[in-house]
């Protein structure tokens, strides 16, 4: 057999021009992407099931719970969610009441987003279950390799910046 031909096997074949090929499921970007996607749906039985909310509204939550308000264009850059998410995310909270939003004094065109007593209370109940996933998804990995792997994705994050 060629080398060519135990390349095709091994997925590491040439592309189609005869360059060097890629095996999406050694390819570090694909992999790291799966992963996340794996841990936000076992993250999403916590507030999907539970508590009925969509993964945008429960990003929305989490921010709030740190901060009493946010401009709603400060959500996007801290959740991922772009302008379209963070609005329906937001509207969706506003009628459950787990939200308010007020226009900001500096800026009528800018609104501010807040939580409301039942979106304390909410948010509240949901981190005992949001930390006790963590915790869950952790248990594999020893101390010391979830300091790796922290410093790893802090190093990722800051060449990517």
């Amino acid at each position: 057999m060629t080398g060519r031909s135990n390349q095709a096997r091994s997925g590491a074949a040439g592309a189609v021009d005869g360059g060097a090929g890629l095996d999406l499921q050694h390819y570090f970007p694909y992999r790291l992407a799966r992963l996340a996607e794996q841990v936000s749906l076992a993250v999403a039985e916590v507030y999907s099931e539970r508590f009925a909310l969509t993964r945008q509204e429960w990003r929305v939550l989490a921010i709030l719970g740190a901060r009493s308000e946010i401009a709603t264009k400060e959500i996007g850059p801290l959740t991922t969610l772009d302008k379209m998410q963070v609005s329906r995310a937001v509207q969706g909270l506003e009628a459950r009441g787990i939200v308010s939003r007020t226009y900001d004094p500096a800026d009528r065109r800018e609104r501010i987003v807040s939580l409301t007593s039942a979106g304390r209370a909410l948010y509240r109940k949901i981190v005992p279950y949001a930390l006790e996933r963590e915790a869950g998804l952790l248990a594999v990995l020893t101390p010391e390799e979830i300091k790796i792997l922290d410093r790893a994705m802090r190093k990722l994050s800051a060449g990517l910046a």
